[in-house]
């Protein structure tokens, strides 16, 4: 009978271990997911930044271009592209909504 207790104890206090260490897991899991939706955020933010720069420094280079008095139809057939991908950009958004 004693045998039988004490490995009936052992096996509960095995039982009591691996529960604590699910938990633990688990929580450790869940700070990993946060953190990874932080990361994916923080990765979108800096993607739209970027974007937002580059197009940004388009439009710096083409004053800079307009600045320097160059080839005046050539700057207009820029601008002219540029106002053709914008206007493309908001009729597949609008075809999207």
């Amino acid at each position: 009978m004693f045998d039988f207790e004490t490995s009936v104890t052992g096996i509960e206090f095995k039982v009591r271990q691996l529960a604590d260490e699910v938990t633990r897991l688990r929580s450790l899991v869940s700070q990993q997911e946060d953190e990874c939706r932080e990361l994916k955020e923080a990765l979108k933010n800096k993607d739209i930044l970027i974007n937002s720069l580059n197009e940004e420094n388009k439009i710096i280079k083409l004053g800079n271009r307009l600045s320097e008095k160059n080839d005046s139809a050539e700057i207009k057939l820029k601008i002219n592209q540029m106002i053709r991908a914008i206007d493309r950009s908001l009729e597949t958004l609008k075809t999207n909504s």
